[in-house]
């Protein structure tokens, strides 16, 4: 499963986990302004907003797992097995296929509310990528600095969340999640008082008493609500650096280690990477299981007039600094 978050200081900040048994061949990869788009229902589209995010490339197309664009715009397809369903291709509508519908997105929208406009004339649709690739059941958290919205296409329709905490996980549906925060409003970063009865003598016997009840399981819905409340408290200082730790530090708030969730015989979900986007400025940071040390990929030290992806596979294997 995976977790998104959205971060603001002086710039704003996006990104996820991908939390999977296996990985594709992850590579964060560029999309200038010139490469064609071929999209399967809605022709191609030869001139569009460059884009930089994570992706598995098959055939010279990038199936996006999250990207930004140059425009400010975030978006990330987080796993909703059970409750995704996609509409069929209709006549008349601007059919988009789900493999496709972060290009289609960030290739042509500026701001979260151009994305709202773009909705509503959109149906997605299950077509999948090839025989190999069946459509993923997926949701989407899509951000700018202004605002965060969480779409879901399900059985009965599609739905557009606002998402004001700025987190997103699995399951259940979004409505839900916010609604389970409901059980922990009375957490706090504050050591608490005794409410629990005048006459008894109670103490606080360590720190952070206050957020005691606030889950830790590897469960989406405890996932979201660790996440949304390490984010809404989280604190740093502006600086580039003290930003992009941050921000590493509320989704590692949910990493997943090997041996902790057991998808089948010896084979276990774990944190395959962590992405935090500087979407103000383009930049794409990121981590690996395996690699502790961040890297960053600037999308504006491309040539973003180019015609041509630009790969760069993920940096797995750990980076260790010896000072002796």
């Amino acid at each position: 499963m995976c977790t998104a978050a959205t971060y603001k200081t002086k710039d704003f900040y996006f990104g996820r986990t991908l939390d999977y048994e296996f990985s594709y061949g992850d590579e964060v990869t560029v999309m200038p302004r010139n490469y064609e788009i071929p999209f399967r229902y809605m022709g191609s589209c030869k001139s569009h907003y460059a884009m930089i995010g994570m992706a598995y490339v098959v055939d010279d197309y990038p199936l996006y797992y999250d990207a930004m664009n140059e425009k400010g715009v975030g978006m990330a397809g987080l796993n909703f097995v059970g409750n995704a369903v996609y509409g069929d291709v209709e006549q008349g509508r601007e059919n988009v296929a789900q493999f496709e519908f972060i290009p289609w997105v960030l290739s042509r929208c500026a701001s979260v509310n151009e994305v709202r406009t773009l909705l509503a004339k959109m149906n997605l649709v299950g077509t999948q990528y090839n025989e190999q690739l069946p459509a993923a059941q997926l949701h989407w958290m899509i951000a700018d600095e202004k605002e965060c919205i969480v779409v879901e296409s399900m059985k009965d329709g599609m739905h557009i969340h606002d998402n004001p905490v700025g987190v997103m996980t699995n399951n259940p549906p979004f409505d839900m999640q916010m609604f389970l925060l409901n059980q922990y409003m009375g957490l706090s970063e504050r050591q608490p008082e005794n409410t629990f009865a005048k006459d008894v003598s109670l103490m606080q016997y360590s720190r952070g008493m206050g957020a005691i009840g606030l889950p830790g399981d590897l469960s989406s819905a405890s996932r979201f609500a660790k996440v949304a409340f390490t984010r809404l408290h989280a604190v740093s200082d502006d600086s580039e650096m003290a930003s992009v730790s941050q921000f590493f530090h509320i989704l590692g708030s949910v990493d997943q280690q090997r041996g902790c969730c057991e998808v089948s015989d010896g084979n276990y979900e774990i944190t395959i990477y962590t992405s935090c986007c500087n979407v103000t400025k383009g930049i794409y940071y990121y981590t690996a299981y395996d690699n502790h040390q961040i890297s960053g990929i600037d999308m504006h030290h491309e040539e973003l007039d180019g015609a041509v992806l630009t790969r760069y596979p993920l940096v797995k294997e750990e980076q260790i600094r010896w000072e002796n």
